[in-house]
């Protein structure tokens, strides 16, 4: 791959910066081979059972968790906005007052305090990216933008993935879908796979769990379908969406599209439910993960409902 080699070429004058808050390396679960997956910060849903709540909002915020807080006072001493106090022998964040600077993060001895959320520009991210470029030229991995929602930061997710096609990676976005195709369509150019999430079928159901109407995403599905790469992916939350009903809606319609389109059933995943309460936010009503026995009872309807839509569609 000579010709990939080149480091990116950009003006750090000029660049798009934006706001990552998380870089996972050797990832495999979010694409081909062993990749990066870069998750920028912002989304438009406000999905009930979010897992990544620190995700939703745009701007820097700080996690708190205050088993690991001793008391020691340096992050009142340290706080330039006056956010943080003592109660008792653990700290409290006042945070319609924190300028989420990140001061108190760095003097903490215990690592009770995170920031969630980096400034970075695209040639930061791309020299992560770039880390593990052996692993993904042996296993035919690259790099996956991810979020979040990483539309919601449309002109660092452009410049991201242009940067990385042109150093000759592949590249795959995660994308709820939620957005105008003005705005994807620029994407998609730089975009070799598209992980498309689909939560509901129905549009009041999809509203009620998210904060938003399906509208848009059912559209831009139907778009990228007909001339992208694309995986449907549905995370399976728990008396929202993983009934046999929905899951049988989402696979007709996903065999409806273009072109051959995989579907993933995602099982529930509880492991944020604590990080609400880091946040300061209320927590989320605790979901029991569905048994082994149920998914698969699941996967054999889109299984079937894939064949029936995909002979449909031959004959037709």
């Amino acid at each position: 791959m000579q010709n990939s080699r080149r480091e990116a070429e950009v003006d750090e004058d000029k660049e798009p910066s934006g706001v990552v808050f998380d870089i996972q390396r050797y990832s495999i679960h979010d694409g081909p081979g062993i990749r990066t997956t870069v998750f920028l910060k912002g989304c438009p849903l406000r999905c009930a059972w979010c897992q990544n709540p620190e995700s939703q909002y745009k701007e820097p915020e700080i996690l708190l968790n205050k088993s690991n807080c001793t008391g020691c006072g340096q992050c009142v001493a340290v706080c330039p906005a006056g956010a943080n106090s003592l109660s008792g022998s653990s700290a409290e964040v006042d945070r319609q007052k924190c300028l989420r600077c990140g001061k108190c993060v760095e003097v903490c001895p215990n690592e009770a305090r995170r920031l969630s959320g980096k400034i970075m520009s695209v040639s930061e991210v791309v020299k992560e990216v770039l880390r593990d470029r052996k692993f993904y030229e042996t296993s035919g991995g690259g790099v996956t933008l991810s979020g979040g929602e990483a539309t919601f930061q449309p002109e660092f997710a452009l410049v991201i993935l242009k940067e990385c096609k042109t150093l000759g990676l592949h590249t795959a976005l995660e994308t709820c879908g939620y957005t105008s195709w003005v705005v994807m369509e620029r994407i998609l150019e730089y975009v070799d796979l598209v992980l498309y999430d689909i939560k509901h079928i129905d549009a009041a159901n999809h509203q009620s769990g998210t904060g938003v109407k399906n509208d848009t995403i059912i559209e831009n599905a139907r778009r990228i379908g007909s001339f992208k790469p694309m995986r449907v992916r549905v995370p399976l939350i728990p008396g929202f969406n993983d009934s046999e009903h929905n899951v049988r809606e989402i696979a007709a319609f996903v065999g409806s599209l273009p072109n051959t389109v995989e579907m993933d059933l995602l099982a529930y995943n509880p492991l944020g439910e604590g990080k609400y309460e880091r946040m300061g936010k209320e927590r989320i009503q605790h979901k029991e993960v569905q048994s082994d026995a149920y998914i698969e009872a699941l996967r054999s309807i889109v299984n079937r409902e894939l064949r029936k839509s995909r002979l449909h569609i031959v004959r037709s």
